[in-house]
């Protein structure tokens, strides 16, 4: 998971669980980092940067599809 590459950023857990299951469906292989440690400090988002989406480098281009399929769709704010 070293060479993942951060893809989005969320604040709170439940902000990326549509993202989660799209990109189940879609067998991306992925991984979301600090999800742990914000679900039981959340007020600590700001100094952890948030929520880091984080891909396969050979899955990267159909993640930010898969992205922004769904942006497009909904209200959701994707911080980068």
């Amino acid at each position: 998971m070293i060479n993942y590459v951060k893809i989005a950023t969320f604040t709170y857990a439940y902000e990326y669980s549509v993202i989660q299951h799209l990109l189940e469906q879609e067998n991306i292989r992925y991984v979301f980092q600090n999800e742990t440690a914000l679900g039981v400090m959340p007020f600590y988002a700001n100094a952890l940067g948030g929520i880091f989406l984080k891909v396969h480098p050979d899955d990267v281009l159909e993640a930010k599809e898969i992205l922004e399929r769904f942006k497009s769709m909904s209200n959701l704010d994707i911080v980068d």
